[in-house]
């Protein structure tokens, strides 16, 4: 294997960090490395290098790869000043402190119909503008030192090339269209939304954009760094998912996305219009509430994951009445952020594990299919489903689905997707063309549609609008 050229792909997410290191002409792995990340939805950005640093030496080392790329968790704030010094923790995409400062800024730049059309979306807590306006208005010392800012990915590049030097600061554009002051449509950056959200009218160092293709520039030790991505848009990459395709990925939060090759501008904010790793366009939905509602079901019920998987695929569909509501950390579409967790139609026969369990689950994919419809009612073509994620192996995840989202559901084989994704775009740069990966059998899911969970989910989600 004379020809054969390591690449390294890394997924920065919110509970971990994940090294993969493959062939670029065939994907074959190689060898691999994760660390932990710190819990919270603020985080010193130093401890994302520092188990970057321990992942990659877990995974071996970089001395034989010839490029590398890192795709990382969307929105995270990264406030920088003068200096390059970081100014405080930076604010994750799940801190929802920022809910009104959001609802300030849609109110300001004309509504949401006007910051959809500016942005492709519209501003909820998640979104970097919002948390630059929550520092604003609750740490004025803070805002008035910024001189930049960057997302993790960005941040997490720029360290591997030293760090300080602003000009070396670069980003791509999925990501970039997660901060709520980039057009993905035209691929610059508003900066009079950055302004705006700062209280300050003056020009800000903002990441240049760097093609999907290209390298935008060396690790200290020679390396070049492809453009990187946000995480969604490196799962696409990683699962090569084409137009007409939608991925229900299964992480901390729950996301549908579809490829599309035109871009989407949601005025009713359930839809994100983000910008893929390609130069196409990835229209996406978030929930907060997924994994962990599964983890919930566990210490609930006292079973495993697997356990909870089997309980909930003997009850009934429908769980004999019982349905969830599982905004346990609030929840982001619909937009609630203070909202919490309901159970509804409790009673003596219901109260049991098989149906606790599969109301979570039904609860938790009922969002997932509310995402999907969303994304058709916005006239994206929707040929396949595709489920991504560690909870898709749960046996009773893919079937349900099935049931709630009235088609067949693929679930490739497990996979750390964006960071393969983040590999494939390194393979990308270095080679001059995007490779075709082998991604192993793929198994096939279809289960009879059950269209009255969903009608008692949405009944229950439209009747708690005001909590």
């Amino acid at each position: 294997m004379g020809n054969q050229q390591i690449i390294a792909g890394v997924d920065s997410s919110t509970q971990s960090v994940k090294v993969v290191m493959r062939d670029a002409h065939t994907g074959q792995l190689i060898r691999q490395g994760r660390a932990p990340h710190p819990d919270g939805t603020e985080v010193d950005p130093i401890l994302w290098k520092n188990a970057l640093d321990a992942a990659i030496k877990d995974a071996g080392g970089l001395a034989d790869v010839a490029a590398i790329s890192i795709a990382g968790q969307q929105h995270g704030m990264v406030a920088l000043d003068s200096a390059g010094e970081v100014i405080r923790p930076a604010l994750l995409w799940n801190d929802t402190r920022s809910a009104k400062a959001a609802e300030d800024l849609n109110r300001e730049e004309g509504g949401n119909q006007a910051i959809a059309r500016k942005v492709g979306s519209v501003l909820v807590a998640s979104f970097t503008a919002s948390k630059l306006r929550w520092m604003a208005d609750n740490e004025p010392e803070n805002a008035a030192k910024v001189a930049s800012i960057a997302l993790p990915h960005d941040w997490l590049s720029w360290q591997l090339q030293g760090g300080k030097d602003f000009s070396k600061l670069f980003t791509d554009r999925s990501d970039a269209s997660g901060t709520g002051y980039f057009d993905p449509t035209t691929s610059h950056y508003r900066e009079d939304i950055v302004r705006l959200a700062l209280h300050r009218d003056i020009e800000l160092t903002l990441p240049r954009i760097v093609a999907a293709n290209e390298f935008g520039g060396t690790t200290t030790s020679g390396i070049p760094i492809a453009a990187g991505a946000g995480d969604n848009a490196g799962a696409a990459l990683g699962i090569q998912a084409q137009p007409g395709d939608v991925v229900v990925s299964l992480g901390t939060s729950g996301t549908a996305f579809a490829v599309s090759k035109t871009p989407t501008h949601d005025a009713s904010g359930a839809v994100a219009g983000f910008a893929d790793a390609t130069g196409r366009f990835l229209p996406l939905v978030c929930t907060l509430n997924a994994a962990r509602i599964m983890d919930a079901a566990t210490r609930i019920l006292g079973k495993t994951h697997d356990e909870v998987g089997a309980l909930a695929l003997s009850a009934k569909p429908g769980a004999n009445g019982l349905t969830l509501l599982p905004y346990f950390e609030g929840e982001r579409t619909p937009n609630r952020p203070d909202a919490t967790g309901v159970f509804a139609g409790m009673n003596l026969n219901n109260s049991n594990p098989p149906d606790i369990a599969r109301a979570m689950i039904e609860g938790m994919l009922a969002g997932l299919a509310d995402a999907v419809d969303s994304l058709i009612a916005l006239g994206v073509n929707v040929n396949r489903i595709l489920l991504i994620g560690g909870a898709a192996k749960n046996p009773a995840i893919p079937a349900i689905a099935s049931a709630l989202f009235g088609r067949e559901v693929l679930v490739p084989p497990a996979g750390e997707y964006v960071a393969d994704g983040a590999a494939k775009q390194a393979a990308w740069a270095l080679l001059g063309q995007m490779p075709t990966w082998d991604l192993g059998k793929v198994e096939h899911h279809h289960a009879l549609a059950t269209p009255q969970v969903m009608d008692k989910y949405r009944t229950l989600r439209d009747n708690t609008a005001g909590w």
